[in-house]
């Protein structure tokens, strides 16, 4: 079964901030466009390694890269926020009507009794 585009792009974001990493470096650019130099001292890990994070973040769309002469700056990307912040909200409602349909089953709340209260 082929993903259909936005969910191929939904689960490339869910899996890039799987790593706390990563969600770390995309708190430091969410406001402030950063050089790769200035994200990586914010970690005790290599900079090659923090390089591979950045390239996992901007494959993923959460990342724009902008070259200033031999610098690398970084900021995160608002559309692919957007995507995986929809993608977030989703999940969240589905799991709410379930637990809410659980609830209602446990208390015996009806169908009748839904449409009787909503008036």
């Amino acid at each position: 079964m082929n993903a259909r585009p936005s969910q191929a792009a939904d689960d490339e974001a869910v899996r890039a901030i799987a790593e706390p990493r990563r969600r770390a470096i995309l708190r430091l650019v969410a406001r402030d466009e950063l050089a790769a130099g200035e994200i990586a001292a914010a970690f005790e890990i290599s900079r090659t390694a923090v390089s591979q994070h950045l390239t996992v973040l901007k494959n993923a769309g959460l990342l724009t890269e902008r070259r200033d002469g031999t610098r690398r700056l970084y900021r995160a990307r608002a559309e692919g926020l957007a995507g995986l912040r929809e993608f977030l909200d989703d999940m969240w409602a589905g799991a709410l009507d379930a637990a809410r349909a659980i609830a209602e089953n446990q208390v015996g709340v009806t169908d009748e009794d839904r449409a009787a209260s909503a008036g």
